[in-house]
């Protein structure tokens, strides 16, 4: 642990033999898996899903913010690139190594309130969670990242209110610390952040001890670690929002009945695996109480029903008033999953008899069973998309088309000019030294976008290279982005025909159209 701590008091099931070794210490065996999922996520593919290549275009610079995304993730993705380079590897070491994280800080969490068993099961339920336990698997990063941040927080709560608030300070400032870095992972952390703080301060117990010496230095650490990114968003507030208004679909007339619908969906999504998975597991002992039932050690059990009680109520009417006064019609399960991701936490917390119960077991079982079956779906999912007859990201041939492109005439520096950002993160992977953009209609012009790219790279003594895929290409994308490129009528467009890697030998070829336009020399005086 980060800090001295006084456990719960482990009882004689607790101690290490058998099961007991993966509840005692989750660690190394979160190691293992993480090291498993990177091994897979190296060997099936070197190409790019939409999260990875947005990390391998921002990586190319460090700034204040990216777009409608904070800069932690992607300053922590930049750092590793300097140690291993703009790759898969480095994509997915970061990655999984913040989802091990995560389930370490539900852990501890969990073991605030808890013993060894039931805050195995606490942790282990994040995988029960579909947008956590698959869909960060697939592609997600900075909802990885926030997820992990919000769980520290619970973490450090739960431990200064257990202390009373007494010798804190290094708590305290561990919390700002960890409130700031989530601000800057998700902007989403602001709602977690306030609807939890309220909670606990709304309890007189958990008010006394997180108003205890050294309570500053929460507030005071926090506003430090944003206050940068903060004085960036004040002046980039359009770019930062623009995003994510679109994908929320706003409706400009009130359209309540989607925008619920879209909500309980996915809060349902999200939770409804795990509670009929758990259900499965324990049976009639999920929902029916011993008489008398027993305390949660060491805490006041209506402390903790007010705190999660009021937690889950400023949720809900955070997420209504986004329903029906933003009129906001589209929810999705990975923006719920911070705001809910404690509610295994507190069930198994309100239920301490189940800490106890030997039909736990089937729990652990069912945990590592759906575990497993997610590792093998991340190291099939190739194979798995082709079977229909479509194509996933996965199964472009990036080191097929790096070799095409280099006996085509490409030097491997000339600045890249994508229709995609997956198609330019891709070809940056296998050309590190090259600049790399996509044009997206959407982004101020595809027109405007490719001459302002070429234009860098003819300062820049480069070559350009403009190229896109019939799979992902906007209509009329090729008469915009040359368009305003000067005698691009007389510039040779080469195609180039490579098979999809992992479909099927009758599968359509995949097909890329290009522009290589080498260096010029300098002009003679």
């Amino acid at each position: 642990m980060l800090f001295s701590s006084s456990p719960l008091r482990a009882r004689p099931s607790d101690q290490p033999g058998g099961l007991e070794a993966l509840y005692a210490n989750p660690l190394p065996w979160l190691i293992a898996l993480a090291a498993v999922h990177i091994t897979i996520r190296v060997t099936i593919s070197p190409a790019l899903k939409w999260d990875e290549a947005q990390q391998i275009l921002w990586t190319q610079q460090l700034q204040w913010g990216y777009g409608a995304q904070p800069p932690l993730y992607t300053w922590v993705q930049w750092c590793v690139n300097q140690l291993l380079g703009p790759c898969v590897l480095a994509l997915s070491l970061v990655k999984h190594t913040f989802i091990a994280l995560t389930c370490v800080l539900m852990w501890l969490a969990a073991r605030e309130l808890m013993g060894r068993r039931a805050a195995w099961w606490s942790a282990a339920s994040l995988w029960l969670l579909l947008p956590f336990g698959w869909f960060s698997v697939r592609d997600q990063t900075h909802t990885v990242l926030v997820t992990a941040m919000t769980c520290g927080a619970w973490w450090l709560l739960l431990r200064i209110v257990r202390r009373a608030g007494s010798g804190c300070q290094r708590e305290f400032a561990a919390l700002g610390l960890m409130c700031g870095c989530g601000m800057l992972s998700k902007y989403s952390f602001a709602l977690a952040a306030a609807a939890l703080i309220a909670a606990f301060l709304s309890v007189r117990g958990p008010r006394r001890a997180l108003l205890g010496r050294g309570w500053w230095w929460t507030p005071l650490i926090g506003l430090i670690v944003v206050a940068p990114h903060g004085w960036w968003l004040l002046s980039h507030w359009h770019d930062a929002t623009a995003g994510t208004i679109r994908e929320m679909t706003i409706a400009p007339r009130h359209n309540w009945g989607a925008g619920l619908v879209s909500l309980i969906a996915a809060v349902l999504g999200m939770l409804a695996p795990w509670a009929l998975l758990t259900l499965a597991a324990f049976g009639p002992a999920w929902w029916r109480r011993p008489d008398p039932a027993p305390e949660i050690p060491g805490w006041p059990a209506s402390w903790l029903r007010r705190v999660f009680g009021r937690y889950l109520a400023l949720i809900a009417l955070a997420l209504l008033f986004m329903v029906f006064a933003a009129d906001v019609t589209v929810f999705k399960g990975r923006w719920v999953l911070p705001l809910l991701v404690p509610v295994p936490l507190m069930a198994f917390a309100l239920r301490p008899e189940l800490d106890a119960d030997r039909r736990g077991k089937r729990f652990t079982a069912v945990a590592l069973a759906l575990i497993l079956v997610i590792v093998i779906a991340a190291g099939t999912r190739p194979w798995l998309a082709a079977i229909d007859g479509g194509v996933d990201e996965l199964n472009h041939p990036a080191v097929q088309l790096a070799q095409a492109l280099r006996e085509a005439g490409y030097n491997g520096r000339g600045r890249i000019i994508a229709a995609d950002h997956m198609l330019a993160g891709m070809l940056r992977t296998r050309f590190p030294g090259a600049p790399a953009a996509a044009c997206y209609p959407d982004d101020g012009g595809v027109a405007d976008c490719v001459a302002s790219n070429v234009q860098v790279a003819g300062r820049a003594g480069q070559g350009w290279l403009i190229i896109s895929r019939a799979d992902r290409i906007e209509p009329d994308w090729w008469n915009l982005a040359l368009s305003h490129i000067p005698g691009s009528d007389s510039l040779p467009r080469g195609n180039l025909r490579i098979p999809f890697r992992m479909v099927r030998r009758d599968h359509p070829l995949a097909s890329y159209d290009f522009v290589w336009h080498p260096p010029q020399p300098p002009a003679q005086p």
